[in-house]
């Protein structure tokens, strides 16, 4: 695949990986495919400030790094397309993890792809989605097509009466404690309802406070 810059050159791709056996695997099989390898580093932060000086078209992110090893991926790659709008992303992940492929795709721009590491199986495979994505297009994994296709019902839908109960006085901002005093119940139980919620809406585990967050948004859009 030739550089959208120069057509005379191959396209530039940097990686970013916290493992180095995995990170220098995805390099030595870039190179194999034909592209410059501009950049590897192991984190998303490390990325962002060498991005300028690598300058690549497309770069190819793990989504759990370093600090947190929850979303530092997919925060660095709506920050790219924030800074270079052009600029190609594929996501690495180890598992299916729908929500961070929705925020990526939420833009609606093509150039975008999300597969599991163990389906990345040869040479060719990854060759053929850094070109599509590289040229525009958005490639996903077949799993994450199935599961994004199951979130459209609504899973909002399935909450039962106490959950609803629970799930307006959480968007009004209440704590669990105030929740448990005004439906009259111990706070053990509006945890539990709390945690339910959590699990219908397919809120991974990202941390509390942003789950809450994210489950009063969807309640919001109903």
């Amino acid at each position: 695949m030739t550089s959208s810059l120069n057509p005379m050159s191959p396209l530039r791709v940097a990686v970013a990986d916290d493992s180095v056996l995995l990170r220098e695997g995805l390099v030595r099989v870039l190179i194999e495919a034909g592209f410059d390898v501009v950049g590897s580093f192991g984190d998303a932060d490390e990325l962002l400030a060498n991005l300028d000086d690598c300058a690549p078209e497309l770069v190819v992110l793990d989504v759990r790094m370093p600090p947190t090893f929850r979303d530092e991926g997919v925060r660095a790659a709506i920050r790219l397309r924030e800074l270079r709008p052009q600029i190609g992303i594929l996501l690495l992940s180890q598992y299916v993890e729908v929500l961070y492929a929705q925020e990526l795709l939420s833009s609606g721009r093509g150039g975008v792809g999300y597969l599991l590491k163990d389906r990345v199986a040869s040479l060719h495979e990854l060759q053929d989605a850094v070109e599509r994505i590289s040229a525009g297009s958005t490639v996903l994994d077949p799993e994450v097509v199935a599961q994004l296709v199951g979130r459209r019902q609504d899973p909002l839908m399935s909450l039962t009466p106490r959950e609803h109960e629970v799930m307006t006085l959480v968007a009004e901002g209440r704590t669990n404690a105030a929740i448990a005093k005004q439906l009259v119940i111990g706070v053990g139980a509006v945890e539990k309802n709390v945690t339910a919620i959590f699990q219908k809406l397919n809120l991974e585990d990202s941390g509390s406070d942003h789950r809450r967050v994210l489950a009063v948004l969807a309640w919001l859009q109903r």
